[in-house]
C-alpha cells in the first residue's frame, strides 16, 4: 500500500454532503465536458475514484469508467450509486494497482495525487497511468499550485477558507515538500467544531512534467481550470494533460 492516508467510514459517510458545492452541475459540468472529450468514446480509468463524485456522472454520459480506490468505505458509498457491472472498482492504491485492458483516458482530479507523500510514489503513479494508457491516450491531473508566495519569512501557515461553518489553513514543511491541511468544521448549530487534518505532498507543474517524461508521456496542454482558461503566474491550480506517444 502506498503512503496515502486511509479514509475512514466516518469520513466517507459525510464526504458527499461536505462536497455538495463541488458536485453541482454548474461546477462539475465543465470537468465532465473536458474529460468526456478526451475519452473520445473510449474507456476511462479514474485513480482514487472515491465516492464517484466524478466517475458516476461521467459514466452517465456514456463513458465507460473503471475506478481504483484505496478506501473500502469510500468505494462502498460509490456502490450505492452504481453497481459493479455499471462501474467496476478495484480496491488498491493508485500507484501500483493494475486493472485489465487499456484506456484512452486516465485521470486523477481534485489534488489527489498529493495524497502520495513521496516523490518516488508520485513518479510510480505516472508510470502506472502510462501502463494503462493505449497509444495516443491521455493522463489528466488536477492539482493546486503551492501557495508559497503567500509565506513571508518565518511564517509556515496559509489560510484557504474562513467562513461561517469552516476554518481551513495549510501548514508547510518546506524541506519534505509536505503540507498539512487543517480543518475546523462546525457541526450543526450548537457551536461545536470538528477538527480534522490531512497530509499532502505538493509538487510544481515542472516537477510533474519531469515525472511524466520518466513515465514516457509528453505534455500536451496545461490550463488554469476546466473551462480552458490560460495557465499563468496567478493561477492557483492547473489541469495538465500528458499524452502517450503513438
Amino acid at each position: 500500500m502506498a503512503s496515502s492516508e486511509l479514509w475512514s467510514r466516518e469520513t466517507a459517510d459525510r464526504y458527499d454532503a461536505e462536497e455538495a458545492a463541488n458536485s453541482s452541475p454548474a461546477v462539475l459540468g465543465l470537468a465532465l465536458d473536458f474529460l468526456a472529450g478526451l475519452a473520445g468514446g473510449g474507456r476511462a480509468l479514474e485513480f482514487a475514484i472515491g465516492t464517484g463524485r466524478v466517475g458516476v456522472p461521467l459514466r452517465e454520459r456514456g463513458v465507460p469508467v473503471t475506478g481504483i480506490e484505496l478506501s473500502e468505505p469510500m468505494a462502498a458509498v460509490l456502490r450505492r450509486k452504481a453497481d459493479e457491472e455499471t462501474l467496476p472498482v478495484v480496491i488498491g492504491d493508485m500507484a501500483t494497482t493494475v486493472v485489465p485492458g487499456d484506456f484512452t483516458l486516465v485521470y486523477l482530479v481534485y489534488n489527489t495525487i498529493s495524497n502520495l507523500l513521496t516523490q518516488d510514489e508520485q513518479v510510480t503513479c505516472f508510470e502506472n497511468a502510462a501502463r494503462h494508457l493505449a497509444p495516443g491516450g491521455r493522463f489528466v491531473v488536477e492539482l493546486g499550485v503551492p501557495p508559497l508566495r503567500f509565506l513571508p519569512p518565518g511564517q509556515v501557515a496559509v489560510p484557504f477558507d474562513v467562513s461561517e461553518r469552516h476554518l481551513g489553513f495549510d501548514t508547510f514543511d518546506l524541506v519534505e515538500q509536505v503540507l498539512t491541511s487543517h480543518h475546523f468544521t462546525r457541526d450543526g448549530d450548537h457551536g461545536s467544531y470538528r477538527r480534522a487534518n490531512s497530509r499532502h505532498r505538493y509538487a510544481w507543474p515542472a516537477e510533474l512534467d519531469l515525472m511524466a517524461r520518466i513515465a514516457g508521456l509528453e505534455l500536451e496542454s496545461r490550463v488554469a481550470d476546466w473551462d480552458g482558461a490560460p495557465f499563468g503566474q496567478d493561477a492557483d491550480k492547473h489541469i495538465s494533460v500528458w499524452r502517450k506517444p503513438l
